[in-house]
């Protein structure tokens, strides 16, 4: 067997895993990792920095340098069998066996693993080699790119491999089980691709929980309804809920007023903005990029039927990346907490059934709410705010008062209300809390 022929045949392997090590490395270093490697004062840091920032066209280099020796390097040993071995099928057979064999081993398995484990070290080292190959190439590995691209069923031209959602998502969880980054990051980078899929209408605060004011009321009333309601933005409302005709923002209001205190008596009309109107099916994500875009920070959603669903907020949409977003101030709190004197402070969740055991009752019921805080909001006949108050009979006859308490949380809801017989509250206490 010529010697020749079998070194120039290693050598060829040995460049190709080279080549394969310098891919696997290479898939395994981000831009972000070359930069903090560049302000480390890594060695070669700089080099590397340039291929991360364009790694499709270095790993097309690779790519093409690891094919391109492990054919010729097949080539060579089917040659040198050939003229070892009289029979050509005998010859072909061994070629084969002995190339499948290194390529499986020599440039399939151990590289990769190389360059998994170390691909910072790896990477710096192929950055040396790829940065001139490639401007000695030119736009050679580009070329067979796009003639591979355009013979594979698809959308057409691509600039070169490319990872779909599913592999990303799988990436970020092996990236989380080695340590890379941590589990709240990994949530965050899967609600990022859930957004995509999410509608305006899963996100918005429903119409049923808005608090609104009609476009008759004063801009001192206004005042009063946003310093209580705790929302510096409120919907402004025509001739029903549903017909919201405008936006009014609590800084104007109170620009209105400092410049001149009459502006008070003013209609809340003439200090509205115009309201930004979406379909509730438009997606969550589209309209995230709308509204930077369009600096609107609230829009109204709106139905199919043309009605109003709710409205939605830049917090509501980043909510579903983030997740809840909340304050030092809001606590776990207990669902019943016992005042004395039949009466209770309980969380706005709490169901009327068990609001009817408090005072000893074996069925309390409603066919419209479920709720505590959803008895305060029919008994009002409007989203309760902090302050509420209002009277609701229970199924024997006796009477209690509901009282909304301080609101907390981003969207201001009513968390807690208070509870007690009619007569414990002195009436010039229940003037002011109506």
């Amino acid at each position: 067997m010529s010697l020749p022929l079998l070194a120039g045949a290693v050598a060829l392997v040995v460049i190709a895993w080279l080549a394969a090590c310098a891919e696997a490395g290479l898939a395994r270093v981000s831009s972000f990792r070359a930069e903090e490697a560049v302000r480390s004062g890594r060695r070669g840091a700089v080099r590397l920095a340039k291929v991360a920032a364009d790694p499709t066209r270095y790993l097309n280099v690779a790519l093409l340098v690891r094919v391109a020796c492990e054919m010729s390097a097949a080539a060579l040993v089917t040659y040198a069998c050939l003229q070892e071995f009289d029979g050509t099928g005998e010859a072909l057979v061994i070629a084969i066996a002995v190339m499948v064999l290194v390529s499986y081993v020599a440039v399939g398995v151990s590289p990769r693993t190389i360059g998994r484990q170390h691909p910072l070290n790896t990477a710096t080292a192929a950055a040396y080699v790829l940065v001139p190959l490639a401007r000695i190439m030119g736009p050679v590995p580009s070329l067979l790119i796009l003639i591979g691209n355009a013979l594979t069923p698809g959308k057409g031209f691509r600039r070169g491999p490319f990872a779909s959602e599913a592999e990303l998502r799988a990436l970020v969880d092996y990236a989380e089980k080695e340590s890379l980054i941590e589990a709240e990051e990994r949530r965050m980078v899967h609600s990022v691709f859930e957004l995509g899929d999410t509608l305006v209408r899963e996100v918005m605060v429903p119409r049923t929980d808005l608090v609104v004011i009609e476009r008759y009321k004063t801009i001192r009333q206004a005042l009063t309804l946003a310093l209580r309601s705790g929302f510096s933005r409120i919907p402004v409302t025509g001739d029903s809920e549903d017909d919201i005709v405008g936006i009014v923002y609590l800084k104007d209001l109170v620009r209105r007023t400092h410049i001149s205190r009459d502006a008070e008596s003013d209609l809340v009309s003439t200090a509205m903005r115009p309201a930004f109107f979406v379909p509730d099916t438009k997606n969550a994500g589209d309209l995230l990029r709308e509204m930077q875009k369009e600096r609107n920070h609230v829009a109204v959603v709106i139905d199919e039927y043309g009605g109003t669903a709710g409205i939605v907020t830049i917090e509501d949409i980043l909510e579903e990346i983030v997740g809840e977003i909340t304050d030092e101030y809001d606590r776990e709190l207990p669902p019943v907490e016992e005042l004395g004197e039949d009466r209770f402070r309980v969380t706005a969740r709490l169901d009327i059934g068990d609001l009817g055991e408090l005072y000893g009752l074996e069925e309390f019921d409603d066919e419209d709410v479920e709720t505590v805080g959803g008895l305060l909001a029919k008994a009002l006949g409007r989203v309760p705010i902090a302050g509420a108050s209002s009277i609701v009979e229970l199924p024997d006859g006796r009477e209690v008062r509901l009282t909304a308490e301080a609101a907390a949380g981003r969207r201001n809801k009513i968390v807690t209300v208070l509870v007690e017989p009619v007569g414990a509250v002195e009436p010039a206490e229940e003037a002011a809390s109506e």
